[in-house]
């Protein structure tokens, strides 16, 4: 059995490494959404600590096998894994990512049921990832998992039973949305979306949502195939409101793009992008069919993200410009991480999608909004506002240094009646340098 775990972990979490650099029995630990992963083996019995039959559901959100008292601190998973403002999902790739978010949403256990459908996706294409991030939102409700090339990783098998969708009117009784390329899970009612390129594949989606709902979406957010940074935070969007994402080339739009934004004619459309993305020329191509088009841009991955986490009209956009928030965090490098995140921007803390473009330091625009937004109190720390942080992916895609510094910037601090200054010593026992915005309570 502990053989099991050790591959589990090493393929799975590779930051559990550095904590296994003694024998074996020393800790065997997992802590917060990492442990939400692991309920995954509880679940579909491959750890079963007492010789009955295992239960249905994952495990609880800490999982500790036999084992001998840690000989560092750091063994038991902190700061890895959570600090006081932030949690990580820990997974060493997005499939990790996908299983351990979905589980976190849905825990599926304590008599709660899970989804009613979950949406399967190629792990290689991170377009359809984003574009399905929109059955996410009510009244579907499908997290997503991921296929690779053709097959159905164990961890993703283990999450899709221990989720256990049954169908429902909402998602036209199907229990698996089956997207592009992922492979097909047999025994489980599929609906299965299609298309040849990205663009085809996001009019599927956008069709089979309009199909499920009985309505057009609100809004439409057309966005890159060809650049994932910018991309990104669309996937976090399209789970908080079920609009559709559709996509567009540098300098056209496809013909699905098109054949969609026909359909949604009166339908608001926003293009997530500067121009070195999405040019004006493709712009008017979009006009010549949906009219007046708004464009949400910020030059650089990071800086547009941004922009789309501030951006509000009316009822479309994150308007996210005070203390209070949650927040998910996603590597560049590691697109599909967006798509495997949203469900966590469709419940909980209910945030934007940030980007970084460095996984060893906060990017210096980053910094500034998280300053901008930190919160603050002037007596009462227990009456304040505070932020949270999610971040995506084990070490390698957002290090432990980084974690840190954005736990310091999600931090609550004091702050003096009209001099805008913080008298709360940082845990090194230093007030914060800058300071930004604060919301005060007394």
């Amino acid at each position: 059995m502990f053989s099991r775990i050790r591959n589990f972990f090493s393929g799975v979490f590779h930051r559990i490494g550095s904590f296994l650099r003694r024998p074996i029995g020393a800790v065997i630990a997992l802590v917060v959404v990492a442990g939400a992963a692991i309920g995954v083996l509880f679940a579909t019995g491959v750890i079963n600590t007492g010789g009955e039959e295992a239960s249905e559901g994952p495990a609880p959100p800490v999982v500790v096998t036999q084992a001998q008292p840690p000989d560092q601190p750091q063994d038991v998973g902190f700061p890895d894994f959570a600090t006081k403002n932030t949690t990580r999902v820990s997974g060493a790739d997005p499939v990790a990512d996908a299983a351990g978010v979905a589980l976190a949403v849905f825990p599926s256990t304590g008599g709660l049921p899970g989804p009613d459908a979950v949406t399967l996706v190629d792990a290689g294409d991170w377009p359809s990832g984003v574009a399905a991030s929109s059955l996410m939102a009510a009244p579907v409700g499908a997290p997503l998992l991921l296929t690779s090339g053709g097959e159905v990783p164990s961890l993703t098998s283990d999450a899709l039973s221990a989720l256990a969708p049954e169908g429902s009117a909402a998602t036209g009784k199907a229990q698996v949305f089956q997207v592009g390329a992922a492979a097909k899970v047999k025994g489980l009612r599929t609906e299965t979306v299609r298309g040849r390129d990205p663009a085809e594949v996001a009019s599927s989606i956008d069709h089979l949502r309009e199909k499920l709902v009985g309505e057009q979406p609100p809004a439409i957010l057309v966005t890159t195939a060809d650049e994932p940074g910018y991309a990104m935070p669309a996937a976090a969007w399209a789970a908080r409101s079920g609009d559709t994402i559709l996509f567009a080339e540098r300098n056209s739009v496809p013909k699905a793009t098109l054949q969609a934004l026909h359909r949604h004619e009166d339908v608001p459309v926003y293009v997530l992008g500067p121009d070195s993305v999405i040019s004006d020329k493709a712009v008017k191509q979009l006009e010549r069919v949906s009219g007046d088009i708004r464009r949400i841009e910020a030059h650089g991955e990071v800086e547009s993200a941004i922009a789309f986490a501030r951006y509000a009209a009316g009822g479309f956009g994150w308007d996210i410009n005070d203390p209070g928030h949650g927040f998910v965090i996603a590597n560049a490098e590691r697109p599909m991480d967006a798509a495997a995140a949203a469900p966590l921007s469709a419940s909980g803390t209910w945030g934007p999608l940030l980007v970084t473009d460095s996984g060893h330091k906060v990017p210096g625009p980053l910094r500034s909004y998280l300053l901008d937004l930190k919160p603050g109190y002037l007596a009462n720390p227990t009456r304040a506002v505070y932020n949270h942080v999610w971040l995506i992916g084990d070490s390698s895609a957002v290090s432990v240094a980084f974690q840190a510094q954005v736990d310091e910037l999600a931090e609550v601090a004091q702050v003096r009646s009209g001099s805008g200054g913080s008298s709360l010593p940082t845990p090194g026992g230093k007030p914060p340098s800058q300071q930004g915005k604060h919301g005060k309570s007394e």
